[in-house]
C-alpha cells in the first residue's frame, strides 16, 4: 500500500471515524486483492515448464520472486551439471569394450550401452524400463541376479547367440541400483581351445617318431653283438628318418610361431623368380625321386619383392604337398604367370587324389589333415599350409584352392602388383 493511502486513513480517523473505518476496509480489500493477484501469478508460474522466467513482483512479493528466481537458477545449473555428468558417463560407457547395463532395484533396465545390446541381444530403445529377467531368461543368469553375487562372475552361453560365451559381473551402483558388466570371451575360449589342441597335436606328432627312435635304440642296445650289420644300418636309417621328421616339425613350428606372433618380416629384397623356381624344382625332384612328371612354366615377372626365406617356404610347401599327395606317375605343373591387374600368380597343379569340398576351408589350420595316415607315410608335419597362409598374408598375397576328389588340386598364391617387377 502506498504512503498516500496511509495518510488518507489517518486523516479520516481523526476528523471522521466512520469515514475512516470505510477507508480502512477499502485499503484492506485492496491489499487482499493485491496479494491474491501475486499468488495467482505465482501459481501460473509454478504450472509453467521448468526454466520459465520468474515473474516480477512488488513489495514483499518482489523479495519472494527474487528468492524463487535464485533458487530456480541454482536448480537449473545443478540440472545442467548433472546432465553433463550423466552424458559424460554414457559417452565413457559407450566406448568401453565391455557391455554396461544399469539396473533398478527390481532389475528393470534403466540404461545399457551398445556392447551390452550386442552381447545380450537387447535393444535400449525397445527394452528400457522392462525387467531384464523377462528378456534374458537363462536360469543360471536369473539365479545369479537374485543372489546378488557381487564378488563372483558368471560365465554363460546365451541360447540366442550360438557360439558366444559371455562373462557377467554384478557391481553395486548408487543406493539401490546395480551395474551389470558383460564381456564377450568367445575369442579367448577359442584361443584356449586352440592352445590345448596345439599342445595335444605337437605331443602326438612328436610321440610317434620318439617311440620309433627309442625302440630302435633299445633293440640295438640289447643285441648289438647279435644283430647283423645290414639290420643295424637299416634300423639306424629308420631312426634317422624319424629324427629328421621331428627336426622338420620343430623347424616348421619355429617358422609358424614367428609369423603368428606378428614378428616383423625379415629384410625384404628383390627375389629372382628364376632362381627361386629352380631351387624349388630341385627340392621336389629330390622328394619325388623320379616318381612324377614335373613341369615348370614361368612367364611372369622376373622379380618378386619380399623375404626370400619366407617366399621359398611358401613355394616349397605348396610344391611339396603336390608331390606327397600325387600317386606315382602323376604330373605336377608349377606355373608363374602375370595377372590382368598387374599382379602375379604362383600355382601348383597336380593330378593327385584331390580334396573334398568340406575340407577346403580348414586346410590352412595347424595340424589339420584330410588323411592322417597318408600324411605320416609321406612325412608331412601338418603345418605346411598354415605357414603358407601366414607367409602370404605378410606379403599381402592370397591363397586360392581348387580341388575335386579324383581330379587333382590347384593351389594358387596371388601377389599384388606392387610386389612384382620386370627388372
Amino acid at each position: 500500500m502506498s504512503s498516500l493511502g496511509f495518510v488518507a486513513l489517518l486523516l479520516s480517523l481523526i476528523f471522521n471515524p466512520v469515514l475512516g473505518l470505510g477507508v480502512a476496509l477499502l485499503l484492506l480489500c485492496g491489499i487482499w486483492f493485491a496479494h491474491l493477484r501475486q499468488l495467482a501469478r505465482l501459481l501460473r508460474w509454478a504450472r509453467q515448464p521448468l526454466g520459465t522466467a520468474v515473474p516480477d513482483g512488488y513489495g514483499l512479493w518482489e523479495d519472494v520472486f527474487a528468492a524463487l528466481y535464485h533458487r530456480s537458477r541454482e536448480q537449473r545449473e545443478q540440472r545442467q551439471v548433472l546432465s553433463e555428468t550423466l552424458e559424460r558417463f554414457r559417452n565413457v560407457a559407450q566406448t568401453l569394450p565391455d557391455g554396461v547395463v544399469i539396473l533398478a532395484a527390481d532389475f528393470t533396465i534403466e540404461w545399457l550401452n551398445t556392447n551390452a545390446e550386442a552381447h545380450m541381444g537387447l535393444s535400449a530403445q525397445r527394452d528400457t524400463g522392462y525387467p531384464i529377467t523377462n528378456l534374458f531368461r537363462d536360469e543360471a543368469f536369473v539365479d545369479y541376479l537374485e543372489a546378488r553375487q557381487f564378488g563372483t562372475s558368471l560365465e554363460l552361453r546365451p541360447l540366442r547367440s550360438a557360439g558366444r560365451v559371455l562373462n557377467l559381473q554384478l557391481v553395486p551402483f548408487g543406493e539401490t541400483q546395480t551395474m551389470l558388466l558383460t564381456r564377450d570371451v568367445s575369442q579367448l575360449e577359442k584361443l584356449e581351445t586352440m592352445r590345448r589342441d596345439f599342445v595335444a597335436n605337437v605331443s602326438h606328432e612328436l610321440k610317434t617318431p620318439l617311440t620309433v627312435v627309442s625302440g630302435f635304440i633299445e633293440t640295438l642296445a640289447d643285441g648289438i653283438d647279435d644283430i647283423p650289420k645290414d639290420d643295424v644300418r637299416h634300423y639306424l636309417e629308420l631312426a634317422a628318418d624319424q629324427a629328421g621328421r621331428m627336426q622338420r616339425l620343430i623347424e616348421d613350428l619355429l617358422i609358424l610361431s614367428s609369423m603368428e606372433t606378428g614378428a616383423p618380416p625379415p629384410h625384404e629384397e628383390e627375389v629372382s623368380l628364376a632362381a627361386l623356381l629352380a631351387d624349388v624344382r630341385g627340392e621336389i625332384n629330390t622328394l619325388s625321386a623320379g616318381r612324377h612328371q614335373i613341369v615348370v612354366d614361368s612367364t611372369g615377372p622376373a622379380l618378386l619383392r619380399g623375404s626370400a626365406k619366407e617366399l621359398r617356404s611358401v613355394f616349397a610347401n605348396l610344391a611339396g604337398n603336390a608331390v606327397r599327395y600325387t600317386p606315382d606317375g602323376g604330373k605336377i605343373n608349377l606355373r608363374w604367370i602375370c595377372l590382368p591387374d598387374g599382379g602375379a600368380e604362383f600355382s601348383v597343379q597336380d593330378t593327385g587324389i584331390g580334396i573334398a569340398a568340406e575340407h577346403l576351408p580348414r586346410l590352412t589350420e595347424r595340424f589339420y589333415r584330410v588323411d592322417r595316415g597318408r600324411a605320416r607315410v609321406t612325412g608331412g608335419t601338418g603345418l605346411g599350409l598354415a605357414i603358407v597362409k601366414h607367409g602370404l598374408e605378410r606379403h599381402q598375397a592370397e591363397l586360392h584352392i581348387e580341388s575335386e576328389p579324383g581330379h587333382g588340386s590347384t593351389f594358387s598364391a596371388r601377389f599384388p602388383a606392387h610386389r612384382v617387377s620386370t627388372s
